[in-house]
């Protein structure tokens, strides 16, 4: 089993972006692999609106992308986080595979 690093937006419509990756978790489990999805996990504990909380859900949440197998991208907006996170796994050789927002493969790769 995979462990799947979830990197999709969370600024702007919290709530909606966080059902979103509930979402995708959902279809990383029916795949059989394990979905990490830090930015749905850490805000039931940390305010994304403080910056001094916001850094430290980001830096958090890349020592699970370090620890991760593949780094799987949702939707074609890309976040200064997601950047972030993208940047990451290319420095670090962990596979990107990216998908739209109805969770099908994407040969296209999201730009900022």
């Amino acid at each position: 089993m995979k462990f799947v690093y979830v990197c999709s937006p969370l600024r702007g419509d919290i709530e909606t972006n966080i059902r979103r990756a509930h979402g995708y978790c959902r279809f990383i489990i029916q795949r059989g692999e394990l979905p990490l999805a830090p930015h749905a996990i850490f805000t039931a504990f940390l305010d994304d609106t403080i910056p001094q909380e916001r850094r430290l859900g980001m830096a958090l949440g890349i020592e699970l992308l370090k620890r991760s197998d593949e780094l799987w991208v949702f939707g074609k907006r890309i976040t200064e986080g997601m950047r972030s996170e993208i940047e990451v796994a290319e420095e670090r050789n962990i596979p990107i595979v990216y998908f739209d927002e109805r969770c099908e493969k994407s040969t296209f790769h999201a730009e900022p």
